[in-house]
């Protein structure tokens, strides 16, 4: 059997969990349209009879900002490059920006294989378009591979898997062949509140928001969840409660229901809105809030 670990890369929101949670027929990565999204590294696991394939989802590279979740966020991204088989880039369509050329070199001192994965072909018309584009990628760097898919519609992700198989090492199974990720079920539940945070605001969501379970307590007929939304400012308070407390609650009862499917047990689940003032500039903080991989 062939088993790797595979690091899914690329600019924010270009879809690197939809692709993910497509691969693995599973919902392990949230999603959102609002950039960095991610900020953690993601594992899902992809068993089959031909072998194994451990994807790492990881937060959006990007550049400009300085602050300590940002520096997080990218850490995050470079050191999964180092422990990986081989590395599928995501790009957003027929769009090559500045930022792609660093991303480039970075690749380049990996020496593995590159897969470049040209996401959301289906909203391109002209197909003639992508055979340029493909063309023009070739000539700055010596990919494997380039391959037009949707993550959203599932077009090519059977043929992605399979040539990453291909390229994986001969090993026996690194996971039991059913389990889908490392996650713990508390981290994937703090995910969904946050998921159902960034879908609720939209436009409106404080970028300097985290959230933390407190309590994760499993009864016989019912598990006990606590979580605290962490915001920078008072004044972002009435944001994420909204008026006589409603935005708050339909928050919490997106991600009850979606709480529930996940561990099939009846879910308490209760949120508090707290502040921490600059906790995203603050390294100490970030470790004390769960941003120490």
């Amino acid at each position: 059997m062939n088993c790797g670990h595979v690091a899914l890369i690329g600019r924010p929101n270009v879809g690197k969990s939809t692709l993910m949670n497509h691969l693995l027929k599973q919902k392990i990565s949230i999603t959102s349209r609002k950039p960095q999204t991610t900020r953690h590294r993601i594992l899902g696991i992809s068993t089959s009879e031909k072998g194994q394939v451990i994807y790492l989802d990881t937060p959006g590279m990007h550049h400009g900002e300085q602050r300590a979740l940002n520096r997080y966020l990218n850490r995050t991204a470079d050191t999964t490059l180092l422990g990986v088989d081989v590395i599928v880039w995501l790009i957003d369509g027929l769009v090559w920006q500045e930022y792609d050329d660093i991303i480039l070199k970075k690749l380049e001192q990996t020496g593995l294989p590159v897969i470049l994965a040209v996401n959301k072909v289906d909203k391109i018309k002209d197909k003639e378009d992508i055979l340029a584009f493909f063309e023009q990628a070739q000539k700055r760097f010596p990919f494997h591979s380039l391959l037009p898919i949707s993550a959203l519609k599932g077009t090519n992700l059977e043929e992605l898997e399979s040539l990453l198989l291909t390229l994986l090492p001969e090993s026996e199974l690194i996971y039991p062949e059913d389990q889908v990720t490392d996650r713990s079920e508390r981290f994937l539940c703090a995910e969904i509140v946050r998921e159902k945070l960034t879908r609720r605001l939209g436009d409106e969501l404080p970028y300097s928001l985290t959230v933390q379970v407190e309590l994760y307590e499993e009864l016989p007929h019912v598990t006990k969840i606590y979580i605290v939304i962490w915001l920078e400012r008072a004044s972002q308070k009435n944001i994420v409660i909204g008026t006589e407390g409603e935005m708050l609650k339909k928050i919490g009862t997106d991600a009850r229901m979606d709480i529930q499917k996940l561990i099939g047990q009846k879910v308490f689940l209760k949120l508090w809105v707290k502040v921490k003032k600059g906790w995203s500039d603050n390294e100490r903080a970030l470790l004390s809030l769960g941003f120490n991989e």
